[in-house]
């Protein structure tokens, strides 16, 4: 009992990291929902709708998530000028973000046009690419507001306030859900928009969530202590500083996600059966995977909140403390993994002509222990990367991802899948030795302790914050 007090109670114990979290692996969850009713909503509108979409969405997110994941780690900025007390810096923080944000989303725009050669050097079905296009030119140009509504939650995710996190998240999903029912199918005179449709409920979702976020971080009070309006300027060194960090955390999350559109492109080389059953289990993984990527969040705004304050070793604990309780979790999803297959698979046979699903069944059985081992490795890479993030140490995790992508992954799945002979199982070798890798020299580098020294914001100057007055509270 008073080892698990021990762990449970105090500074980065489990219960603050829970605390802190929650809100943030709801909302992923959130967004997982959204993207099943998406493709649910379009698999009922027509095949080719949902295949185009679901290539198009993951086409597209590898540009986008480059500067998603760049505008989300200004959490590290606010999280530590936040531990360190100097509240007043958070509001010009937030409006570089705003600046990127804006910036991003004005080049992913410029890039629509080339949707269309891009598809077209695919391949793909007339009809399917059709629909890629439409859908891949939408979210481009309407990148601003999905690039903007990441970068936002930062000004709450840094401060703890993660509840407003996830109603925001929640509301977002409503008023995707409601307008993908609205705007794909006819109904009357109006003869449905289709994946353009889906296309716009998912920027009109984004921009709600945007106006709320706003319509919040302006309220007098924020003004008062975080300077959210007056700190409008844009603050060149504080600007570029963001971009050095930052930049190297989006390159990460865009290239590992590329690192797989191509493993998937070279397990469809082995045959269709192997890339369905292998579609099916990554789809499994992420339904369990998506929401700890909430968890990641979370351990770096701790992080960095207490080497701000200048901490560390309570950062170290955070860490600690997450990693316990996301092991415990992946243990038992492995498990169900492994011991419940056919329950996880039974509603994709359910809508499968009798016989034709058992083979991919059967590959998808196998690939599903593939899962349940490289997972807890998966999670260890999440946890510990947060913490490294948290305190500004960007570039090992992008030069590790890069590095073993390529030296565990695309090229031992190439040379033996597609040079070679090797099977479905052959391909997913390679892919469970890649995050082994990740997970174990992820947790090295942090034990390391180097990352203790590192800090992402400037150092106190004087005349440069306008201090709260004595007694008075920063509010969360």
């Amino acid at each position: 009992m008073q080892r698990w007090q021990r762990f449970w109670e105090g500074p980065g114990g489990g219960r603050e990291v829970l605390v802190i979290a929650y809100p943030l692996i709801l909302g992923q969850l959130s967004f997982t929902l959204q993207t099943f009713v998406d493709r649910l909503f379009l698999t009922w509108y027509s095949q080719e709708a949902v295949a185009g979409a679901v290539t198009s969405l993951f086409t597209v997110w590898v540009l986008i998530s480059l500067f998603l994941g760049t505008g989300e780690y200004l959490t590290a900025f606010i999280a530590q000028y936040y531990g360190a007390g100097r509240a007043q810096r958070i509001g010009p923080a937030v409006w570089q973000g705003i600046y990127f944000s804006l910036a991003a989303g004005l080049l992913v725009a410029a890039l629509a046009p080339l949707a269309r050669p891009v598809f077209e050097a695919a391949g793909h079905d007339p009809r399917v690419m059709a629909y890629e296009i439409a859908y891949a030119r939408v979210l481009m140009f309407g990148g601003f507001p999905i690039i903007l509504m990441a970068t936002l939650s930062t000004f709450f995710a840094g401060r703890g306030n993660t509840t407003v996190v996830l109603g925001v998240n929640v509301l977002a999903t409503i008023v995707n859900v409601v307008l993908d029912w609205l705007w794909i199918f006819p109904r009357g005179s109006f003869a449905g928009w289709g994946v353009e449709g889906a296309a716009w409920a998912t920027v009109l979702s984004q921009v709600a969530g945007c106006l709320v976020y706003m319509a919040i971080i302006f309220k007098p009070e924020y003004r008062r202590l975080y300077q959210t309006l007056a700190g409008w300027r844009f603050e060149r060194d504080l600007f570029l500083r963001f971009i050095r960090y930052g930049l190297p955390s989006g390159l990460q999350y865009s290239l590992e996600i590329l690192a797989f559109a191509l493993f998937m492109m070279i397990v469809g080389r082995i045959g269709t059966p192997a890339l369905a059953a292998s579609g099916i289990a990554f789809n499994l993984n992420m339904i369990v995977f998506m929401p700890m990527l909430g968890l990641g969040i979370g351990v770096a705004s701790l992080v960095a909140r207490y080497l701000g304050a200048d901490r560390p070793e309570v950062a170290e604990r955070t860490v600690h403390s997450a990693f316990a309780m996301s092991l415990a979790y992946m243990l038992v999803c492995g498990a169900i993994y492994v011991g419940a297959a056919g329950l996880l698979l039974a509603p994709y046979a359910a809508g499968a002509a009798p016989g034709s699903f058992d083979e991919v069944a059967a590959i998808a059985t196998v690939l599903l222990r593939f899962v349940a081992l490289y997972s807890i490795f998966d999670m260890m890479n999440v946890v510990f990367a947060g913490g490294l993030k948290g305190a500004g140490d960007t570039l090992y995790p992008l030069a590790l991802t890069v590095i073993l992508s390529w030296l565990l992954l695309l090229g031992p799945a190439y040379l033996l899948c597609v040079r070679g002979d090797g099977s479905v199982y052959t391909a997913w070798w390679t892919a469970t030795a890649y995050v082994i890798a990740l997970g174990l020299l992820m947790r090295r580098h942090f034990r390391a302790g180097r990352w203790k020294a590192l800090r992402v914001i400037e150092a106190h100057a004087p005349g440069l914050d306008a201090p709260l007055a004595e007694g008075e509270a920063v509010a969360p």
